[in-house]
């Protein structure tokens, strides 16, 4: 998953049956595609896995001129942003559910976040607005 965090919406994200490197990099890419500001700087921060701390990960960063922030070993309000997401991801949406296969994963989690987290879910971070109320307030986005 990336996560704006301006705007709370998720920009990118994927998912399979494992954490690949390559998979959080087409996430990431999927991200840049879709919210890269003309002429901004960027940051991605992020827990310590493996496919984060990966070689192959740092270079794809430092390749595309983006600043890494990490946080610290077994610190997990460090990244209290995303933790938050994945909690309202499980509770509000997928709690009691369990999936056929990975497809149905995949078709739930999209539709969780494009018809719901990113069009109508309120969000006390941004005044109890939705994404897009907050998005109209920045034309830069």
């Amino acid at each position: 998953m990336v996560l704006d965090l301006f705007s709370r919406k998720v920009v990118g994200w994927t998912l399979d049956r494992t954490l690949k490197t390559s998979l959080v990099s087409r996430a990431l890419q999927d991200a840049i595609e879709s919210r890269r500001p003309y002429g901004a700087q960027l940051m991605i921060h992020s827990d310590r896995g493996c496919q984060y701390t990966s070689d192959a990960f740092q270079t794809t960063l430092h390749s595309l001129g983006i600043t890494c922030s990490m946080s610290r070993t077994a610190t997990c309000y460090d990244n209290a942003v995303m933790e938050r997401f994945f909690w309202s991801l499980k509770h509000e949406w997928t709690k009691f559910d369990c999936f056929e296969d990975i497809e149905e994963a995949k078709y739930r989690v999209f539709k969780y976040i494009e018809t719901f987290y990113n069009l109508k879910r309120i969000h006390q971070a941004l005044n109890s607005k939705t994404h897009p109320l907050k998005l109209r307030k920045n034309p830069f986005l």
